[in-house]
C-alpha cells in the first residue's frame, strides 16, 4: 500500500467522506432579538469543499461551529452522513471532526510529530501507529522526519500553519472545518497553502467546510460556494461558476465585484477548451508560449501584453496543442453564458 493510499484509508466508522446536511438551522444568542443563523439549509456532497462566505457579522463562523456543537443550535438539525449531530457528546463528536483555525493553536511544548498525532492518541492509538500515521502525514504535507522532532516555535507561520492541516487530517475524519485557515499568511505563501491544501483534497476527498471573508479565496478552494448577508440568511449557494455569471440579486453581484467576468476566466485552463488549429505557414519568431494549463484570465493578460497576438499553447512534454486568441476566449465565454469581452482597440 503507497503512503497515498495509506492516509486515504477509510475512517473506523467506514467513511472517507460524508454528506453534511443543514435542515432549518437557527441559531439566536441569548439576550439578542435577532438570529446570527436564520433558517440556514443547504447539503454539502460527500468529498467536496464548500465555502461559507459573506461580510462580518453575517454568522459564517456561527453556522461552521454550530457543526461540532462548540456552539448549540436554538432550532434546526444538521446531519453528518444522515445523522443527527443533536444527542451527540460533543467530545465524541469533535474527534470525528478535523478542525483548522487561524491561529492554528499548536501545542509549543511538544515536537510537531506529536502536535500532529494529538487526536489518535486520545482515541487510544498505540504508539507505533501514531509514529507510522505521523510519518505518512509529515511526507503528505512535505515536512521532513528532522522537522518531525522540532517544536513549532523552530518552524515558519506557513509550516506551522501546514502542520495544522496534517493534525486534523490525522485521524482520517470525513467531514474538516476551516475557519480562516490562511487568514495571517502572507499573501505569497497564503496562495502556495491554497494550492498545497488543493493538491491534497484531489488525493484524499474529504467533506469540508471552509470559511473565509475573501470571496477569491472562496472562488478558487470551494467546489460550491454558500454566500450570507447580515442576519445569517443564505443569499445563494451553486458552484462558484454559476454564482459569477448568474447572481441571485444585487447583493452577490456587488460581493463577488463588477470583475466577476474576469474571475469566471480564472476557473476555466485552456486544455478544457478548444485551440484554434496551427497556421498552415507558422511563423514562431517571437510567439509568446503558454502552457495548457493556464487559464483563460492568464491567457487574456499575456495576450493583451502583446498587441492582442494570439499564444501558442503547449502540453507538458512541449508538443503544441493549438492557438489561444481573444476571439476564441470570447466565444468560449459566451458559449459558457458569459457576457463578451471587451478589449481595448
Amino acid at each position: 500500500m503507497t503512503n497515498t493510499e495509506t492516509v486515504a484509508a477509510r475512517t473506523s466508522s467506514g467513511l472517507s467522506a460524508a454528506p453534511l446536511e443543514f435542515r432549518n438551522v437557527t441559531k439566536i444568542y441569548p439576550g439578542s432579538s435577532t438570529p446570527a443563523i436564520k433558517d440556514l439549509s443547504f447539503t454539502v456532497p460527500a468529498g467536496e469543499v464548500c465555502v461559507l462566505v459573506g461580510p462580518s457579522g453575517c454568522g459564517k463562523t456561527t453556522a461552521m461551529r454550530l457543526v461540532n456543537r462548540m456552539i448549540d443550535l436554538s432550532s434546526g438539525d444538521i446531519l453528518i452522513d444522515g445523522k443527527s449531530i443533536v444527542g451527540r457528546q460533543p467530545s465524541d463528536l469533535r474527534r470525528e471532526i478535523g478542525y483548522v483555525i487561524q491561529q492554528i493553536g499548536l501545542f509549543p511544548h511538544v515536537n510537531i510529530l506529536h502536535n500532529i498525532t494529538t487526536v489518535p492518541r486520545l482515541l487510544g492509538w498505540d504508539k507505533k501507529r501514531c509514529e507510522r500515521r505521523g510519518s505518512e502525514l509529515l511526507e503528505l504535507i512535505g515536512l521532513t522526519e528532522e522537522m518531525g522532532r522540532r517544536f513549532p516555535s523552530q518552524l515558519s507561520g506557513g509550516q506551522r500553519q501546514r502542520v495544522g492541516v496534517a493534525r486534523a487530517l490525522a485521524a482520517d475524519p470525513p467531514l474538516m472545518l476551516m475557519d480562516e485557515p490562511f487568514g495571517a499568511i502572507d499573501p505569497i505563501n497564503r496562495e502556495r497553502l491554497q494550492d498545497e491544501f488543493l493538491r491534497l483534497q484531489r488525493e484524499l476527498r474529504k467533506t469540508v467546510v471552509f470559511v473565509t471573508h475573501d470571496i477569491d479565496e472562496a472562488i478558487k478552494m470551494g467546489d460550491r460556494i454558500a454566500i450570507l448577508r447580515e442576519g445569517g440568511e443564505l443569499v445563494q449557494f451553486d458552484t462558484p461558476d454559476r454564482i459569477l455569471a448568474e447572481p441571485a440579486d444585487e447583493f452577490v453581484a456587488q460581493f463577488v465585484g463588477v470583475d466577476r467576468g474576469l474571475k469566471r476566466m480564472a476557473l476555466t485552463t485552456l486544455a478544457e477548451i478548444e485551440l484554434e488549429p496551427a497556421p498552415a505557414v507558422a511563423d514562431s519568431a517571437g510567439e509568446q508560449t503558454v502552457l495548457t494549463g493556464a487559464t483563460l484570465r492568464e491567457a487574456l493578460s499575456l495576450i493583451m501584453s502583446d498587441s492582442l497576438r494570439p499564444l501558442r499553447v503547449v502540453d507538458e512534454h512541449g508538443q503544441v496543442a493549438g492557438y489561444v486568441s481573444v476571439e476564441l476566449i470570447n466565444k468560449a465565454m459566451h458559449n459558457d453564458g458569459g457576457g463578451n469581452i471587451a478589449v481595448p482597440r
